[in-house]
């Protein structure tokens, strides 16, 4: 029975006093913090503007890429990976490109997670193009495949409806054999879960009720029927956004900082009673999940955090 896998996600880059060059500390702090308390994986989004349900778009937000380089020179064992990269952003040989010198820097430690991109806003301002959903399917389908041949060949080349290379160079190459592990953010029935099937090695959702996250494991493993994949290979992992607290004295001071349309979807609970909500999930096949800073925004929620993770972990162990 393989481990389960827990990441920390920094969607929020607005600190109490924290302005300019401090912002970074405080990434800094939260990354360290994530990585003491035993999670796998540290996250940012890549996004340009602030997103709906986290705070005002004029909010702070940090470049993804420069921002997990710069972690990474401060952590030691964490992965390291955007929670999602939209494929609208960026060529994807340049993608794979930056995702490779990231595995260098980390000494191994990326991992490339990519979607179909969503926040219309944003692509306007920056003069990005942002075609219908079924194109930018189209675009991830062919970016993912581009950055497996850049990640594994000497010279790689592709001619897609989209995208080109020829005879790319990626040297450096990655440190980790294979290149980054894949992660594929979404759910989308059609194309996005297909997508995962045929090149993901991990699967990220938003969280929700067991039934809805049961369907969308349900439709995953068809399509890794018609792929040919073993699911065992793919790791779905599943959000969380749990407020730990160590009594429920705590829990209103904490609910406040969630924007007020977020809140019923948030858990307030200790340790130990979100583990007990978060089991069924694990026994109906999610390998692993996700918090937030959000919900988990100081040293004290992280190790919190990593309460939580023994408790899963130590659950798994025994079963």
């Amino acid at each position: 029975m393989s481990d389960l896998f827990f990441g920390y996600h920094m969607p929020n880059y607005t600190f109490s006093g924290a302005r300019g060059g401090e912002i970074f500390d405080r990434v800094v702090e939260q990354a360290t913090a994530a990585e003491a308390a035993g999670f796998d994986l540290v996250t940012v989004m890549d996004h340009f503007y602030q997103i709906r349900g986290v705070g005002p778009e004029t909010e702070p937000m940090m470049e993804a890429y420069t921002t997990l380089a710069a972690i990474a020179a401060r952590t030691s064992r964490v992965k390291l990976a955007t929670m999602v990269s939209g494929v609208t952003y960026r060529n994807p040989a340049l993608l794979a490109k930056m995702v490779t010198t990231l595995d260098v820097i980390s000494k191994g430690r990326a991992m490339f997670g990519i979607g179909a991109a969503w926040n219309e806003s944003e692509h306007i301002g920056y003069g990005f193009e942002f075609p219908p959903i079924g194109e930018r399917e189209d675009r991830l389908e062919e970016a993912v495949t581009i950055a497996k041949l850049m990640f594994t060949q000497d010279r790689a080349s592709f001619e897609g409806k989209h995208f080109r290379i020829e005879q790319a160079l990626n040297v450096p190459r990655p440190v980790q054999p294979g290149g980054p592990k894949i992660m594929i953010g979404g759910g989308g029935e059609k194309r996005t879960l297909r997508i995962l099937a045929r090149h993901g090695d991990f699967g990220h959702l938003f969280g929700g009720p067991i039934d809805a996250l049961k369907h969308k494991r349900d439709v995953f493993l068809r399509h890794c029927e018609t792929e040919g994949r073993d699911p065992s290979t793919v790791t779905l992992l599943m959000g969380s956004l749990a407020i730990l607290v160590e009594n429920a004295r705590d829990a209103k001071a904490q609910l406040e900082r969630i924007p007020e349309e977020r809140r019923a979807m948030v858990t307030v609970a200790t340790p130990v009673e979100v583990a007990e909500r978060l089991q069924p999930y694990i026994d109906a096949g999610f390998g692993g999940f996700t918090l937030s800073n959000q919900t988990l925004p100081t040293k004290e929620a992280i190790a919190l955090g990593g309460e939580l993770i023994k408790l899963l972990s130590g659950a798994r162990s025994a079963a």
